[in-house]
């Protein structure tokens, strides 16, 4: 589920996810698994104030730096594009990730706040929409096949 674009340009998706929150945290703090459900190459530092950089479809790089690494429950980082179309500077917003232990696994819940527009919103909802999806097949312990986004400009 995900909410609409709100005066404050913050978007909020959850996501039930049939693994255990280690697991699930897993594919947020190891390159090759980041890379199994969202982005084609990418160089990453996982700790607090540790950068990434990562290219996630066609030319679209996204990068900023971590803030908190608290397994297996919250992973906060900053996020924005330094290539490709969208109007999102490196950096420039900050990507909040829950994860709460539930009877059939884990609820994630992803908090994308400091975007400058409701079409930055709508957009970054769709992305964040089908990564999780992709992600929560991964966590699950299947395969999403190819990303049908890699080669498919952002923005």
């Amino acid at each position: 589920m995900t909410t609409p674009a709100t005066p404050t340009h913050t978007v909020t998706l959850e996501r039930r996810i049939a693994a255990r929150p280690e697991t699930v945290f897993s594919f947020f703090t190891d390159r090759e698994k980041w890379l199994s459900w969202m982005g084609a190459d990418g160089v990453f530092s996982f700790e607090p104030g540790g950068s990434y950089r990562t290219r996630v479809t066609g030319q679209n790089v996204a990068s900023g730096r971590f803030i908190t690494v608290d397994p297996p429950k919250r992973l906060v980082f900053t996020w924005g594009w330094e290539e490709g179309g969208m109007p999102v500077p490196a950096g420039s917003t900050t990507v909040a990730i829950t994860l709460e232990p539930t009877a059939e696994g884990t609820l994630l819940r992803l908090v994308h706040s400091g975007l400058p527009s409701p079409e930055a919103c709508a957009a970054h909802a769709e992305g964040w929409q089908h990564y999780v999806g992709r992600l929560a097949v991964r966590a699950e312990g299947g395969d999403p096949g190819p990303d049908a986004w890699m080669q498919q400009p952002v923005g």
